[in-house]
């Protein structure tokens, strides 16, 4: 099954990983710890609710006006 990771730099160092398709969430020390760690945390949360179907994750951008 393919699933979509999302990683932002994490505030302490390292990195956030964000699976949208399940909701689960991990960080660690490098891109590939934070994959990991969200590897092994989703496939725990599959193991108590599958997904019956899962759909695509759309990944985009936009923008907002930032005020300084």
């Amino acid at each position: 099954m393919t699933l979509t990771a999302v990683l932002t730099p994490a505030e302490e160092g390292g990195f956030v990983a964000f699976n949208p398709e399940t909701g689960t969430t991990t960080q660690g020390e490098s891109v590939h710890e934070a994959i990991d760690n969200l590897r092994e945390a989703t496939e725990l949360y599959l193991e108590e609710f599958p997904l019956v179907q899962p759909g695509r994750s759309l990944l985009t951008t936009f923008e907002v006006i930032a005020h300084a």
